[in-house]
């Protein structure tokens, strides 16, 4: 189940990849805008529906989250810490001091 999990998750990795990189982006007519073409829409108006590739890159990063959280939640499943079978370390207490200092030298 988890190689089957892994397998969608790359799939779906390259789908979002491939349908962000295909997007143009919200710049993309800014300069049709300011006078370089006749253009329906505006700089801060609505971008009107969404667009397939909007879509197919929203669905995909929502099954991307899901397999993201599957593949944590197994892999911390059953397993102890890589830290379990190290050796606690053991600290000698330092050598105490003397009490008294030996007396100065007199001039």
């Amino acid at each position: 189940m988890v190689t089957l999990t892994v397998v969608i998750h790359v799939i779906v990795s390259i789908i979002i990849i491939i349908a962000v990189l295909l997007q143009s982006g919200k710049g993309a007519t800014m300069g049709s805008t300011f006078g370089g073409g006749a253009s329906s829409q505006t700089v801060f108006g609505s971008a009107g529906p969404a667009t397939m590739l909007a879509k197919v890159t929203g669905i995909c990063a929502a099954i991307f989250m899901l397999t993201s959280l599957y593949l944590t939640y197994q892999s911390s499943k059953g397993k102890a810490s890589i830290m379990s079978t190290v050796p606690a370390a053991t600290q000698t207490a330092p050598q105490a001091a003397p009490t008294t200092a030996p007396p100065a030298p007199q001039p």
